[in-house]
Formats: C-alpha cells, structure tokens, sequence
C-alpha cells in the first residue's frame, strides 16, 4: 500500500474490539481514524470507555480518542465491525448503504445469501459477492465464520480438496473468553464443565458448508458432506480445543492426511498479507499436543494447530485441533480479511 487506508472499528470498547485495536497498532496498510461503540461510550476518551482486558498496554494511539456513537462517517472506506450480534444486524446494512465495505465478526449477516463468509486461504473467491453487493446497495458486508468454525474449516479444507469430505463429527471445548467479558458466572465454570453454548451447534454445522461450497451464478451453493457438532464451555481462559472425526470420499492413509494439512497455503500467504501466518495449519506429532496454554499463541495466534492424527473406528480418521478464538478465531480474520480484500482492490 502506497497510502494507508483510513478505517473505523465498530464495537471497538468489547474484547474483540480491544484486540483489533491492538492488531492495528502501526499496521502498515490501515489507519484507524474513528473508534465507535454504544451510546454508553460516545464522547468520552477510549482510555476511560474501554476496560482494557488484554495482556499488553493499551496502544498509546487508542488511549486519547474519542469514542464515536456506530453511525456511517465520511472519508473512511473500510469498517470493521466487533459489535455484538443482537446489534450489528442494521448497523451494518446502514453502513453498506453509506457505501463502506464492512469486514464483519459479528453472525448477523453470515448466512445472507449475497454476504460472503470468509476464510481468507480457504474460499477467497467467495470475495466476488461483494461486487453483488455493490452493484445492489453501493457498499458491501464480508463474514468471518464463528471462532470454532474457522480453525474447524481451516482443518477441513486441504482434506475436502485431497479426498472429499462425507462427515464430520466435532467436540469442542470453547475457552471463557469466547462469551466474551465478564462472560461466564465463576461459580458456574469453576470445577465444572457447561455442555451447552446457546446457538453455537447451529453455527458449526452450517458454517462450514457454506465456507467449504461452491460460488455459481452469484451464489453459494454449500458443499454436501454432514456436520454433527456438540459443543461446550471449559474453564480455559484463550483457546478453542476441538475433537474431529471424518470419513473420506477418496481414502487415503495417514501419511496422506499429514501431509495435506502441513503443505496447505492460501493466498493470503502467496500474497503475504501483513497478518497472514507463514503456516496456516500447524501439524504437531507428540501423544499429548495440542493444548491451549502451550499452542494458542503459535504463529502469533493465527494457526490451527492439529495433532492427535489417527485412524477412527466408527468414520475414517480423527484428530484434535487447536485455535486462538479471539485472535484468528475473530479479530485476527477479520483483520486478515480485510487485508485481502485491499490487496485485491475491492476496497476503493
């Protein structure tokens, strides 16, 4: 980038707020010139709006703005939107019809048929319904899937290309800091495990076929192999730990598999979009890996790490896999989306 891109964050306050305003800090290609959250935090210094979660300080460039109400804003071309669900829906839409493209966290708009839901490796070509989208409403609203979704898809994606995908079967075991702040009561989660995480099971059985489908004729045809998807919240504070079970449509050995995740890229690493890890998918070979406290940070956060290949006596293969959930589980492919989306020329 010759010039930096100016963009706003929306729900900037909120913990996957604060962690593109920490991934933004001296980001080579973008300049944040507008922080905006609720009318609870308008007008006052981000420094006093924001209560500041993460482990590093505050960006120095955050601390003195002044927080703007979520309203559409001239002269800044790209959005990304960190705000909860229940309230991005219109937001959103308004800011499209301003003419913005919005690089989105939220699940508001994820299953719209012209919206497209991203993983920047993995079905970047879906990136064309933003000329939909634009030809339609003048601006456009891209997705990133929900945080387990997107280290389940990354995973997936080398298999369905290599063998084909008939079903998949996922456990997961969802950190604290996925229901966001102050998040889950302590005396729910201390010494226990919660088996239920409201809406989540949807999400992840659908997500993934739409991501992993086919873009025709300006629309989304979802890619044909099952999900069943059981999920829970465990006392871990960063990190997505999910247990999968596949069967093929081509069978392959072991060797094969190994092989398919270590070696897959994308285009973000082919274009080596500033956030873009060096390796998407991390592949570990120890008994006992991956685990949340020693594998959530590898590649500063935005890799899925798999270990526990092996086969399955009911499906084909299993593993376990391992994502940073606010990191490339949210903000980090937000952010790594809207890299591509620049890189490619979509934003004007």
């Amino acid at each position: 980038m010759q010039q930096k891109i100016p963009v706003a964050i929306l729900g900037a306050t909120g913990l996957v707020g604060q962690r593109l305003v920490q991934m933004l800090d001296g980001h080579p290609w973008f300049d944040v010139r507008v922080l905006a959250a609720s009318d609870n935090s308008a007008g006052k210094k981000y420094g006093d709006a924001a209560k500041w979660h993460l482990g590093s300080d505050m960006p120095a460039f955050a601390r003195e703005m002044v927080v703007q109400p979520c309203e559409p804003m001239d002269g800044v071309p790209l959005v990304f939107s960190a705000l909860p669900s229940d309230v991005a829906g219109e937001i959103e839409v308004n800011f499209r019809k301003a003419g913005a493209i919005v690089s989105s966290n939220a699940s508001s708009h994820r299953m719209d048929a012209d919206v497209p839901l991203v993983i920047s490796e993995v079905n970047p070509d879906h990136l064309e319904l933003v000329r939909v989208q634009q030809a339609n409403y003048h601006g456009a609203i891209v997705t990133n899937g929900n945080c387990s979704t997107i280290h389940l898809a990354l995973a997936l994606k080398p298999l369905a290309d290599a063998f084909g995908l008939s079903r998949v079967i996922v456990t997961t075991m969802q950190a604290l800091s996925g229901a966001g702040y102050p998040g889950v009561p302590s005396l729910d989660i201390l010494d226990n495990v919660v088996p239920f995480i409201g809406g989540e099971e949807p999400k992840l059985e659908k997500e993934p076929r739409k991501i992993l489908g086919k873009l025709e004729g300006g629309r989304v045809t979802d890619a044909d192999f099952k999900i069943s998807a059981s999920c829970n919240r465990v006392a871990t504070r960063d990190g997505h730990l999910e247990a999968v079970s596949v069967e093929l449509k081509t069978k392959a050995s072991l060797d094969d598999l190994r092989h398919a995740l270590a070696q897959f890229r994308g285009q973000p690493q082919e274009l080596r979009l500033p956030t873009a890890p060096e390796h998407p998918i991390v592949v570990r070979d120890e008994q006992d890996r991956p685990q949340p406290r020693l594998d959530r940070d590898v590649e500063k956060g935005m890799a899925t790490v798999v270990g526990r290949l092996r086969a399955c006596s009911v499906l084909d293969y299993k593993f376990t896999l391992l994502g940073h959930n606010t990191i490339r589980g949210a903000a980090g492919s937000t952010l790594l989306n809207a890299e591509l989306l620049a890189a490619k020329g979509f934003v004007p």
